[in-house]
């Protein structure tokens, strides 16, 4: 469990480093709020893969029944962004895909670059 720990916390942090470096370069590359309008989908992206955390962690203890109020954290989302006027749509969804995007450059490290033991 310690091993599941580890990863999540890599996660998490590499999620917040991508978060930070890309709300930067879409605020200087475009505007504040298409930069906010993504930093609102990336907090949302946080809270989702702390929720996915969890259930992975019931897992273990025998519990596989999942929150089905993740879904429903991601169509609040949309339906937010697509009522207020100044949140950008696509900002924000790709703003929620930031936690994808740690996981995959996480495997891409661990897998062309393994750790020596």
């Amino acid at each position: 469990m310690q091993e599941y720990y580890q990863l999540q916390q890599i996660l998490l942090l590499g999620t917040l480093s991508l978060t930070g470096l890309i709300f930067i370069s879409v605020w200087l590359s475009y505007s504040l709020n298409t930069a906010i309008s993504y930093l609102l989908g990336a907090c949302v992206g946080l809270i989702y893969l702390k929720m996915l955390a969890k259930d992975v962690a019931k897992i273990k203890s025998g519990k596989k029944r999942f929150s089905p109020t993740r879904l429903a954290l991601v169509a609040a989302l949309i339906i937010f962004a697509t009522q207020w006027q100044d949140i950008k749509i696509v900002p924000v969804f790709l703003g929620f895909m930031t936690y994808k995007a740690a996981i995959i450059v996480y495997v891409l490290q661990t897998t062309l670059m393994p750790a020596q033991k």
